[in-house]
């Protein structure tokens, strides 16, 4: 454990005594500090301006080199009175304290203790204010407020993101008050500041929130319930958004809705409700950050990374089983936010289907209320703070890298559609693979709760999957989904479930329960063997008489014994409907059997039903039986009619044989006519059901419009977002190649023209109609040999071709040849780029012809036998050549280390400083006799020339000197 530092100014006594008063485990506001670069300055500025006696506990958290001790906490007790302790492990947290990180260690906050973690090794990144934010996030919730100041790179903006979902406050530095600006820059961009000031104004708004009720309520899950005047107030508050925003908040859990609101109050310092309601009237703007604040958008990528794990072991491999014939795949992701969790789910998705992911059709729908949500989740463009979560290969196979950010790339942005849309109220997607809407259905109270799960049940194909938040279930709603993964709270949607519907929070009790008849002819005929199969047991164990076998539309499918007395072809069209084929006296009872065997799913059966046949009445009694068989899908019926054995006078004979029966034979008679008349009424019963359920299959298919608008709203939605950022990408090309002063030439990998720069026209003779015709049709001022076939080389290696060419007026251009690639590495075409060098080419050939005089007077000073020499006017030798060996025996390496007075006997050196001067002055000397001294100690006469070097200001800075030895 290490070692509990305290520091500790004389003016601390007062102080600690009253922390001393106060219960460790009463709740009180804790501030999480972050800083790196710069936060020396800032720290000091925020703790010299706050007061000694806010009732909170503050917490520094900076980056530091782990080899260098910590000089902060006794840097800080020259700027506060308050204690400066450095944070050690198992320390209690205490108000009108400061704790510092320790440079070695991490940071964590459990319960009001600290506990110190091991730097992590191997880590790709080191994020130590994030790390310790969440901590305090989790731990102290709505009493937890966040700080970030001056700093590089991106820390702390997650653990701000924490810390406001949870319901506390943040605050970042101002950035023009910043020594580094990253940090607090990322965090505002991020979108999760309520203040942005410069750390003195931090303090004083600090000072400020310090003692407002809502930062020192219990923890959430014993905050107090919303007071019945309370209640009131959010109900005025509901109906101002929901008319300036459109949606309706009354059944969202209330005292959920209630802190919201009262954090919004903290950061507005209003003590009262009915205050509040009247800032809101007064500020629109207001109720925009009130809406946000509702929607809690709690989101990053890869949250819950053992959730993504399962979605690729569990979920993706049977959808694909499922899916081997369709190749498509159709995921909604309900308030999807600013678009981590939908991208995360694609990223995941292409990960488990490798090198198939061009092969399967992906859908991926994320709709969210939020429209700001939706547009940033469209662009696809996050802070760079996302390294702390994205591996660092997720981030180069999936991200590309923008200034200070990071994009999605194009291939999962393209199968994301993202729209605005109210999952409780707007039809939703259909015909889905998998829902994931974690961490909504937690703001719900029940009835949204049960209505959602029906909405998803809806849009969910037979056994697809549903997965949910950590803290989330099915409830009471287990006749639609059962679960499959309990930690990680996947569901599979079950089958042959009353359909319910989305307008509605209950199912109709006119649905069906059964699935879709069979539709491939194969599968049919097959079923239909074992649907015989299984009739011929009931009937063989059961019955002899005539039947048939019909499905739900009342299609015959099996005929079996003389049905002829009861069924027979009818004129016109051949057809194999039952109610068609047979007899009128039986239509009526077998539409009211068939159709209570149907909706009740059991045996349905009616006696003594009386017919006519070949001049006789005859009974019989109609039997309509379900067929089960667990390998079929579709239901089916038999149908048997069973004959009584009882043969009755003929009917037009039978009213006059009644009348003269006694009073038995009339009330049988009355019985009949009774019979008839239930029989009747049932049979106008099935008729007016028959058409409600034709109302509600309609309703359903327009449901299902409805639901395929939605869907068809969001693409258009989408595409035309997409329009834009090609309209503004066209735009700044287009601006680009306009205001560029190189000839370039765009073309596809057919040789036809796509766009050019204005320089390109006179070089390759191009009009602005040109464009959509093919390269060889143009006639270029520029003379480029195979032209054509180094295009076509470039297109087929994919290497770069570079060449020198000239125009016809003989002005030199470098030309280059790129390869155009796309997204899927494909060589598209070449850009064409023509670099005017004509000046750098002349240049080149004067200082060619240059050198080349050079060089040959070097050579000549080089094998001349005179005494050549540089000297500067300091007496110091720059240069030396042979003939100056020979002459005067020092050698080159010697001379470069004497002076020049070394050479010259002492009587004349006066009078060669004198000419020195002179030509200091840019004065002209005439050659001219002298003595020099040799390495021997001889005197040599000599003949000296000297010529002035001159700079580039036309001042003299070195002689050349030439000496000949006078014999």
């Amino acid at each position: 454990m290490k070692k509990q530092v305290k520091f500790l100014s004389p003016d601390t006594k007062a102080i600690k005594s009253d922390t001393k008063s106060s219960a460790e485990t009463d709740i009180f506001p804790v501030v999480g500090i972050g800083a790196s670069a710069g936060g020396l300055n800032a720290f000091t500025q925020l703790l010299h301006a706050l007061p000694v006696n806010t009732g909170m506990a503050f917490i520094l958290a900076q980056h530091l080199d782990p080899k260098h001790a910590s000089l902060l906490p006794e840097l800080m007790t020259r700027v506060t009175v308050m204690p400066v302790i450095e944070a050690s492990d198992g320390l209690h947290i205490e108000r009108n304290h400061i704790y510092v990180m320790p440079s070695t260690h991490s940071l964590t906050l459990l319960n009001g203790v600290l506990h110190l973690i091991q730097r992590p090794e191997g880590r790709e990144k080191y994020l130590p204010i994030d790390d310790f934010l969440n901590s305090l996030a989790q731990d102290r919730k709505n009493s937890a407020i966040g700080v970030i100041l001056s700093g590089v790179a991106s820390d702390g903006t997650l653990g701000l993101q924490a810390i406001k979902s949870a319901g506390g406050i943040t605050f970042a530095q101002s950035e023009g008050s910043c020594e580094f600006s990253d940090m607090p820059h990322n965090a505002i961009t991020a979108g999760h500041v309520d203040f942005i000031l410069t750390p003195e104004e931090i303090a004083r708004k600090l000072a400020l929130i310090a003692h407002y009720p809502y930062l020192k309520y219990p923890l959430l899950n014993v905050e107090p319930r919303a007071t019945i005047q309370e209640d009131e107030e959010l109900k005025k508050i509901f109906l101002l958004l929901h008319e300036h925003n459109g949606i309706d908040f009354t059944n969202y859990k209330r005292n959920t809705i209630l802190r919201r609101v009262k954090r919004r109050m903290t950061v507005h310092q209003l003590d009262r409700m009915i205050d509040y309601i009247k800032f809101l009237q007064i500020h629109p703007q207001e109720q925009d950050k009130l809406f946000k604040d509702m929607l809690i958008n709690v989101t990053s990528f890869f949250r819950d990374p053992e959730t993504i794990e399962a979605l690729k072991k569990e979920v993706f491999p049977q959808i694909i089983q499922q899916n081997s014939n369709e190749k498509a795949i159709r995921i909604w992701i309900p308030a999807c936010s600013t678009g981590e969790e939908a991208y995360s789910v694609a990223i995941a998705l292409f990960e488990f289907l490798g090198i198939q992911a061009n092969t399967v059709y992906i859908q991926i729908f994320a709709s969210d209320i939020d429209k700001q949500s939706i547009d940033k989740a469209r662009q696809g463009i996050y802070s760079q703070s996302i390294d702390g979560v994205v591996s660092s290969e997720r981030l180069q196979q999936f991200f590309v890298k923008k200034n200070s950010s990071y994009q999605i790339c194009q291939a999962i942005r393209d199968v994301c559609v993202f729209a605005v849309q109210n999952a409780l109220e707007d039809p939703p997607f259909s015909r889905l693979n998998l829902i994931c809407c974690r961490n909504l259905m937690i703001y719900f109270n029940i009835n949204l709760q049960k209505k959602i799960l029906q909405i998803f049940y809806y849009a969910l194909r037979p056994n697809s999957f549903l997965m949910l938040g950590a803290s989330e279930t099915i409830g009471s709603e287990t006749n639609l989904f059962s679960l499959v993964d309990k930690k990680n709270k996947i569901y599979i949607c079950k089958p042959n479930v009353a359909q319910p519907r989305f307008r509605s929070t209950q199912p109709s009790y006119t649905e069906r329960r059964f699935p879709e008849y069979l539709s491939d002819t194969t599968t049919k005929s097959s079923a239909a063997v074992i649907v015989q199969q299984t009739a011929d047991d009931i009937i063989l164990r059961t019955y002899a008489p005539p039947s048939v076998i019909i499905d739900q539309s009342m299609q015959i499918h099996h005929f079996r014994g003389q049905t002829n007395p009861y069924i027979e072809p009818s004129t016109g069209g051949a057809s194999l409907n039952l109610l068609k084929m047979a007899r009128q006296e039986l239509v009526m009872e077998l539409r009211v059997l068939v159709r209570k065997a149907i909706t009740e799913n059991c045996s349905m059966r009616k006696e003594g039903i009386r017919i006519s046949y070949n001049n006789t009445c005859k009974y019989i009694n109609l039997q309509v039986t379900p067929l089960f068989n667990p390998e079929v899908v579709a239901p089916y019926y038999l149908i048997v009619f069973e004959p009584v054995v009882k043969i009755m006078p003929q009917s037009s004979n039978l009213s006059t044989e009644v009348k003269n029966k006694d009073a038995n034979g009339k009330t049988l008679y009355i019985k009949e006519l009774k019979d008839e008349l239930a029989a009747e009424r049932e049979y106008m019963q099935s008729i007016i059901e028959e058409r409600e359920e034709i109302n509600e299959e309609l309703q359903s298919a327009n449901e299902e419009v409805l639901s395929t608008n939605e869907e068809l709203t969001a693409i258009i939605e989408e595409h035309d977002s997409r329009y834009q950022e090609l309209s503004v990408l066209n735009n700044d090309l287009t601006n680009f190649l306009v205001s560029i002063d190189i000839a370039i030439v765009i073309l596809h990998n057919d040789l036809i023209i796509q766009r050019f720069t204005p320089l390109a026209k006179p070089l390759l003779n191009l009009l602005d109609a040109d464009i959509g015709k093919s390269i060889e049709n143009i006639r270029p001022n520029v003379n480029i040999p195979d032209f054509k076939r180094h295009i076509q080389q470039v297109m087929k290696t994919a290497l770069i071709k570079t060449l020198e060419v000239q125009d016809t007026d003989g002005h030199w251009y470098d030309l280059r040849i790129h390869p155009c690639w796309t997204q899927n590495n494909h060589v598209s075409g070449v850009v064409i780029v023509l670099i005017d060098i004509d000046s750098i080419k002349r240049h080149a050939e004067q200082l060619s012809k240059a050198l080349q005089h050079e060089k040959r007077l070097a050579a000549m000073i080089r094998d001349s036998n005179d005494a050549v020499t540089v000297q500067d006017f300091l007496g110091h030798i720059l240069a030396w050549n042979e003939g100056a060996t020979k002459i005067f025996g020092y050698n080159e390496k010697e001379s470069l280390l004497i002076e020049a007075d070394t050479l010259i006997p002492d009587e004349l050196l006066k009078e060669m400083h004198a000419c020195i001067e002179q030509l200091k002055q840019g004065e002209n000397v005439a050659p001219f006799k002298t003595k020099r001294r040799a390495k021997d100690g001889r005197l040599l006469n000599v003949w000296m020339t000297i010529s002035l070097l001159l700079d580039e200001m036309g001042k003299p800075y070195a002689m050349i000197i030439t000496e000949r030895e006078l014999t």
